[in-house]
């Protein structure tokens, strides 16, 4: 990979990091005080809620693999696999430039056998 290579991943990358930021910062909303008859609006409340709750539970694992990728990056172990050292596609890379696994080995992973 280049060193322009390098820094469109860069970029990339830093622009994910800074969209899962503010993704992060938004607050969510607690359900209001449920009154009687207001069942339905209590229950739509909390399933958009745990809605919320969850893509922020994603938010934060994406983060965490932009932030990993951005130091294999600063390290310069980015674009190999982190469990068999060959070479991650670059096609792989420029699909998802936070991948840590060739898809070979992310095949493996997906399938539990790590």
């Amino acid at each position: 990979m280049t060193e322009l290579d390098r820094a469109a991943v860069r970029a990339t990358l830093e622009a994910e990091q800074a969209r899962l930021l503010a993704e992060l910062g938004e607050a969510i909303q607690a359900p209001g005080q449920m009154t009687y008859g207001s069942q339905a609006a209590a229950a739509s409340q909390v399933f958009e809620q745990q809605r919320d709750l969850a893509l922020r539970d994603r938010a934060t694992q994406q983060l965490e693999l932009v932030d990993a990728a951005l130091e294999r990056l600063d390290v310069g172990s980015f674009g190999t696999c982190l469990r068999c050292g060959k070479p991650i596609a670059d096609a792989r890379l420029e699909a998802l430039p936070w991948a840590a696994h060739c898809i070979d080995c992310q095949s493996e992973i997906d399938k539990g056998r790590r």
